[in-house]
């Protein structure tokens, strides 16, 4: 059974975009696709103190401002406040948005860049004769996309000069257009590259395979 949510047909029409931008520049661009750069267990835990803490206040604002006896003890007390903690982590666990806020941005960040980073060695991206290998590296739950260019594309084009691509890719992967995103932005690094003077030389051969990697 496999593990992402790609078709055959998908997973054809990514490598067919990588080597039609490899054709005209000596770029030898590696697509990655993760689900999560990190378990993050940490979330469900932090959604589980969360509301804990809420239900907390709350029965100590209708104890203080109830004028009747309501009964709560500190049995029902911590009775309540358990039930909502795991109610968080559940929560926390079937939700992808309340996740990412437990998450909050930086870390989210830290984590993608640390998989960007592994992803880069794992596949040996820097092993091309000029240095010219590209990680584009697509994380799904965190909507965020990094691209890693080896010391041959980073002496001719600047990490900021990238922005647009990931730009463009985050929205497309937001939007439930994974596929269609990355196979623009393969298209658009090789445009990128062309434009930045990292040509196509007569000896080149294609050094990296073609097709999507997928952790």
């Amino acid at each position: 059974m496999k593990n992402h949510p790609f078709s055959q047909a998908d997973l054809d029409q990514i490598a067919e975009a990588v080597r039609a931008a490899e054709s005209k520049t000596s770029g030898e661009i590696v697509p990655y696709f993760v689900y999560q750069s990190d378990d993050y267990a940490i979330a469900r835990w932090r959604g589980g103190a969360s509301l804990s803490g809420i239900a907390m206040m709350v029965c100590l604002v209708v104890l203080m401002m109830s004028k009747t006896w309501i009964g709560i003890g500190l049995l029902e007390f911590s009775a309540i406040v358990l039930a909502a903690f795991l109610l968080g982590m559940v929560c926390v666990r079937v939700s992808a948005a309340l996740k990412r806020l437990m998450l909050g941005h930086v870390l989210l960040e830290h984590r993608v860049s640390l998989r960007a980073s592994a992803a880069f060695l794992s596949e040996e991206v820097f092993k091309t004769r000029e240095r010219t290998g590209i990680l584009l590296f697509v994380s799904f739950f965190e909507r965020r996309v990094v691209i890693l260019g080896d010391s041959g594309i980073n002496a001719k084009v600047a990490q900021a000069d990238w922005d647009a691509i990931v730009h463009s890719l985050v929205g497309k992967v937001k939007s439930g257009k994974t596929v269609d995103g990355l196979v623009d932005a393969i298209h658009q690094c090789g445009e990128l590259l062309q434009k930045h003077g990292v040509q196509r030389q007569h000896d080149d051969t294609d050094e990296l395979s073609d097709g999507l990697r997928i952790g």
